[in-house]
């Protein structure tokens, strides 16, 4: 879990602070009191904001900021992203001047790429997970023991994994929006 300090985006903080504003807002309601009712709207506001910026995104070619930091994408996906490219190319030229053989080859070119492409969104979304969630109980861990030095390293571990998920699911997202946007047309 990340730190709870209010300089670091938290997703779980985000709910936390949300539920409590959302409570206080209502006791306010109950109580009549408008000053409980303007802090829960605050806090619940505050909280909205910070979770939209827990997963605020930046895609770069082959890597991921976030919050959190920067992290490198699997190869796969810009090595499956340029094969797309390259074999929609193909197909183009293939089509343009009646080249069978060029535009089925790209058209298995494209295939490939986006086959390999999500090979590599699934492992940057596996890896991000179990980073997060690996740096969430060691640091917990090392909280607990008092191990400072494990438990800023833990916290680097989740931070990187949540970058690195962050940025396959963005990814994911796009192209089903795009995939979307085509069946509609």
């Amino acid at each position: 879990m990340s730190t709870n300090n209010n300089n670091q985006a938290s997703t779980l903080q985000s709910y936390v602070d949300s539920a409590t504003g959302a409570v206080q807002n209502a006791f306010g309601q109950l109580t009549g009191s408008t000053a409980d009712q303007a802090d829960g709207q605050n806090k619940k506001a505050q909280a909205d904001a910070k979770d939209a910026a827990s997963h605020a995104t930046m895609k770069l070619p082959g890597m991921t900021a976030t919050s959190s930091g920067v992290t490198t994408d699997d190869s796969r996906r810009s090595e499956g992203s340029w094969n797309q490219t390259i074999g929609s190319g193909k197909e183009m030229l293939g089509s343009a001047f009646g080249a069978e053989g060029l535009k089925q080859e790209g058209m298995r070119q494209n295939q490939e790429g986006k086959a390999q492409e999500a090979k590599g969104q699934m492992s940057d979304l596996g890896s991000g997970m179990s980073d997060r969630v690996q740096g969430s109980v060691g640091g917990a861990i090392s909280s607990l023991t008092g191990d400072k030095a494990s438990q800023a390293r833990y916290q680097e571990m989740h931070d990187a994994g949540k970058t690195t998920q962050r940025g396959a699911e963005y990814d994911i997202q796009k192209q089903a929006e795009a995939q979307d946007s085509a069946r509609r047309h």
